[in-house]
Formats: structure tokens, C-alpha cells, sequence
């Protein structure tokens, strides 16, 4: 019985992050560059200067780089590391140029939901800011589309708890500091009822437990606090050693573009056939792409709502360089260290380790200490997500129910679930959050391609009185 479930589940799963989806995305994304004149390339330049400048005298909760560093703490996770592996390995390294395209695309929607999520954010008695789909929906699109802007927030309330917030990121976090630690399983300790576990894993569930309860009880505020100081640490890190190791290959890094290029094309060349068609190759680093990065999802702008900004195009514009970091940056240093180290050939590998084969051989420095390295940016990377979907989750449950008090409830059921995470096991509790994931686009999207004549308005009187201030 448990297993036509997990079959019927992962049916559900396959066809919501199938081709309709992705088609939907893209499409998005392709009628907002369109629509913005690729405002992605025009506007980075200003884009990253206002990342780094907060706004004088703007309204909300926390500045405009800490509502950044919130959002990029629920994108840049395991799936940087692991899932650029993953792809590559099923897609070939085609599937690293589709996931820069997806990227490109993703940065003109994520622009729109930041923007939007400024434009219609409304605060509380509390003052405290509050927006994203669930709002532009209601207030942007009519009081008659509340059902989907309810819809959004129901399954992103879910997909916290259920498992991309807690479950799979904290069994990342106890797996990889048991690989590192304990591999042979050599500290076991007998638990009633769940089995034999690493000590390593018993007390990494502790402490993170400990650790994610003094963060989330502390709000936006304490969340956006962390984040802008552990995010762009740990992403720093991270690609100063993908850099140290691309440095010191390469003469390999003019075959790694060529077979990157190629294999999107045409990646039996590069493969020999092994990985399939250039629709294989399309479909794994789309799909990784955004999955990586959120374009469409509609999470990003929960954050950027709470921004201190009085310029909805402003805060569009910090929001859009999230997807610049978490895709065009890390995952391509991710993809290419893979590439060129031949990390994504070695067989009987798979997730993280084929990461790790690349670390430990491209790194001039001992395996250990790149195993280690890797090790310490998953860790965080995985802390940091748990701090954002506990954020996001949270403003989604305050709008279905408006009451502060299940929010509270619903904090301490997620410190819970990220101290019994490691020990949770059941496939499908990871499938159902996947598919909860997939099914908050569906609205955000709707929503976005509704609202994209609001978008291109906004942008273009911005910058028209911006013009007319510097004249």
C-alpha cells in the first residue's frame, strides 16, 4: 500500500515539475524581459550598487540587504552544491548552460516580485510590514482572486513544514557532518523505536535544533540579522575555493566551456550518447535552475516586501540580483569545477560526492581539509534555508489565518520537525513537499503575467523621473 502511494506521489511529483511548469516559468520570464527590455543586462550595474546602498528614510522592518540576504538564505542550499551535480551528471555539461538561461529569464521575474511585493505590501497594527504573492494577488489582481492568493499561501505554509524548510535540509546538514566525521559508523547509539544512529547525527539534530529555535523565536528581524552576516560569508567562501580551483586548472577551463556549450546543443559529442538528447540536457538544468534559484515561485518576494524602501523598482532591482548570485555565480562555479575536474564521469558517484571528487581533486590542498571546507558550506548553507522557509511559511500562515497566535504554534512545530528531521525517513514526506513547492508557481505565475503591464508602468515612471532628477 506504502508503495503505490510513493508511486502515485512521485507520478504527481514528475508531472507538476515536468514540462508545463518549466514551460510556464520560462514563458513567464521570457514575456517580462520582453516586456522590461531586458532590464536584467541594462540595469545589473545599478542593480548591484543599490544591493550594498541602503535607502535613506525607507519604510519597513529591515534593510534592503538584509531582506536580500533572507531571501538568498532559503535559495543558495544543498541544491548549489548538490543539485548542479546532479544535473550535470543526468543532463550531461549541457544542462549548466540551460541553467544559466533559465537563470537569465529568472532574473526579469524575480525583478517583477520584488517590485510587486513592495507595490502592494501592506503593515499591520504591529507595524509590521507585510506582502508578497498572496497580497499583490488580492490587491493587485481584485478581491475576487483572493481564493488563489489563499491557495499560494496554503501550500507555502506547507512546504516549510512539510520538508524543503525542515526534513531534507536538516537530513542534509546530520549526513554530511556524519560522512565527514563518522563514515564508518563506528559511534552508533541504539535509539528506542527509531534504530541504530551516529552519535554525530544525534547530536548535530541537538545543537541544530537549539540553534534554529534562538533564531526563528527572534522574528524577521533576528532571521535578516543572521543571514546577512552568515549568507554572504559562507557564499564568499564557497566560490573563493570554486575560484582557487579553477585557478589552478586552467588549461582545463577553455575544454570545460566547449563541452558546456556543446552538451547543450548537442550532447552525445560530448557524452557519447550516455546522457540522451539535447532535451535531456534542456530539461535537467531548467529544471535545476529554478529549483535552485526560486524564479517564479513567488517565496523571494515574502522577503523583499519587508524591506525599508519607498521605491517598489528599487527593491525589484536588489531582489533580481539574488538569482545573479545564487545561479549565474555560485552554481556556475559549482558546474564548471565539476566539468573540468571530470568529477561528472566518475562513476558509482552521485549528489554531493561527485562535489566533493571535484574539491578534493582540483583543490592544491589536502582532500581532507576540502572535504572539510565543502562540508562547512552545506552545513551552513542547509542552516540558512531552515532560517527562510521558517520566515516564509510563517507570513503565509498569518495571512490564511490572521492570527498571531497559530504563528507562534506553528514556530515551535518547526523547531520540532528540525530536531526530529534526521530521523525522518518515509520518501514521501520529501515527494508531497516537492509537490507543494511546484504548486505555489502556479498562482505567483498567473499572478505575475496578469500584472505585467503594472510592472513595465512602474519601471518605466521610475526611471523617467529618475531621468528628469539628473537632468
Amino acid at each position: 500500500m506504502l508503495a503505490q502511494i510513493n508511486e502515485i506521489l512521485t507520478m504527481i511529483d514528475d508531472f507538476i515539475w515536468g514540462a508545463p511548469l518549466m514551460i510556464l516559468i520560462m514563458a513567464g520570464g521570457l514575456y517580462l524581459t520582453s516586456r522590461l527590455k531586458v532590464l536584467q543586462v541594462r540595469k545589473l550595474p545599478l542593480a548591484l550598487k543599490w544591493m550594498v546602498m541602503n535607502e535613506e528614510g525607507g519604510e519597513g522592518e529591515v534593510t534592503s540587504f538584509a531582506a536580500l540576504c533572507t531571501a538568498l538564505s532559503a535559495t543558495i542550499g544543498t541544491g548549489n552544491i548538490v543539485g548542479v551535480a546532479t544535473a550535470i551528471c543526468a543532463g550531461g555539461p549541457g544542462a549548466l548552460f540551460w541553467m544559466l538561461v533559465a537563470a537569465f529569464l529568472g532574473m526579469a521575474t524575480k525583478y517583477a516580485e520584488g517590485l510587486l511585493a513592495v507595490k502592494y505590501r501592506t503593515v499591520d497594527a504591529d507595524n509590521h510590514a507585510l506582502g508578497g504573492p498572496f497580497y499583490y494577488i488580492e490587491l493587485g489582481m481584485g478581491k475576487k482572486w483572493k481564493p488563489l492568493a489563499k491557495m499560494f499561501a496554503f501550500f507555502g505554509a506547507c512546504v516549510g513544514l512539510f520538508g524543503i524548510g525542515t526534513f531534507s535540509q536538516v537530513n542534509g546538514i546530520s549526513s554530511a557532518i556524519k560522512n565527514f566525521f563518522d563514515p564508518k559508523d563506528a559511534y552508533m547509539v541504539n535509539i528506542p523505536r527509531l534504530g541504530e544512529y551516529s552519535w554525530t547525527v544525534v547530536l548535530s539534530s541537538l545543537i541544530l535544533a537549539v540553534c534554529v529555535a534562538l533564531v526563528v523565536i527572534g522574528g524577521i528581524k533576528r532571521i535578516a540579522s543572521v543571514s546577512q552576516v552568515v549568507v554572504p560569508l559562507m557564499a564568499i567562501t564557497y566560490v573563493v575555493f570554486c575560484l582557487m580551483l579553477i585557478f589552478s586548472n586552467l588549461g582545463q577551463v577553455p575544454g570545460a566551456v566547449m563541452q558546456i556549450v556543446k552538451g547543450a546543443f548537442n550532447p552525445a559529442a560530448v557524452t557519447g550518447g550516455a546522457v540522451g538528447t539535447m532535451l535531456v540536457a534542456m530539461q535537467k538544468g531548467v529544471a535545476r535552475g529554478i529549483f535552485s534559484n526560486e524564479a517564479g515561485l513567488g517565496s523571494a518576494p515574502i522577503a523583499a516586501a519587508a524591506a525599508q524602501t519607498n521605491e517598489p523598482v528599487r527593491q525589484g532591482l536588489v531582489t533580481m540580483t539574488g538569482t545573479f548570485i545564487d545561479t549565474i555565480i555560485v552554481c556556475t562555479m559549482t558546474g564548471i569545477s565539476i566539468v573540468l575536474t571530470g568529477a561528472w564521469q566518475v562513476e558509482g558517484l552521485e549528489g554531493v560526492q561527485v562535489t566533493t571528487y571535484a574539491f578534493q581533486n582540483g583543490l592544491p590542498i589536502p582532500p581532507q581539509v576540502s572535504s572539510f571546507i565543502l562540508m562547512l558550506c552545506l552545513v551552513f548553507f542547509a542552516f540558512t534555508t531552515i532560517l527562510g522557509w521558517d520566515y516564509y511559511s510563517e507570513r503565509c500562515l498569518e495571512y490564511l489565518s490572521g492570527n498571531k497566535k497559530v504563528v507562534k504554534v506553528y514556530r515551535w512545530l518547526y523547531i520540532v520537525a528540525v530536531f526530529i528531521g534526521p530521523y525522518m525517513t518515509v520518501s514521501a514526506v520529501w515527494t508531497i513537499a516537492d509537490i507543494f513547492n511546484g504548486l505555489m508557481a502556479l498562482p505567483n505565475m498567473i499572478a505575475l503575467f496578469a500584472l505585467g503591464g503594472v510592472v513595465a508602468k512602474e519601471t518605466k515612471d521610475f526611471f523617467d523621473r529618475r531621468a528628469k532628477e539628473h537632468e
